[in-house]
């Protein structure tokens, strides 16, 4: 159900995520940048490799770092934070972001790679 007045946030499936995040090995400066927006223990405890950590508890101090010139999908567990910072970043001048429906969830649920457990060194960190 659409709202009038009320923009559409773009999504994208796990999968197609996952791809174009590069878990099939194509990688590359225009690659969309997965954005995960939980907390740091929650991506301690599961998260997509190759992910950035934005947690949504300082994203406001950090937000600027994230690249104007490259595809983001934000990620989050269930799709709510993703979706709420996927919005603000369209209307603060970033153009091309697109929120991942259903979260680290349904990135589990696909039986997508994952990674658990302590963070090696610069893990989650803008390269």
């Amino acid at each position: 159900m659409t709202f009038p007045g009320r923009p559409q946030i773009p999504t994208v499936d796990v999968r197609e995520a996952a791809v174009a995040a590069g878990a099939d090995g194509a990688t590359g400066p225009n690659a969309p940048l997965l954005v995960d927006v939980r907390e740091r223990h929650e991506f301690v405890r599961v998260r997509a490799p190759g992910t950035v950590l934005y947690p949504t508890s300082s994203f406001l101090l950090r937000f600027e770092e994230l690249p104007r010139d490259r595809p983001l999908h934000v990620i989050c567990n269930s799709g709510s934070r993703s979706a709420a910072v996927a919005a603000w970043l369209l209307r603060n001048g970033w153009s091309d972001v697109q929120d991942v429906a259903g979260g680290m969830a349904a990135w589990v649920r696909a039986g997508l790679e994952v990674r658990r457990g302590p963070l090696t060194p610069s893990e989650g960190d803008l390269a």
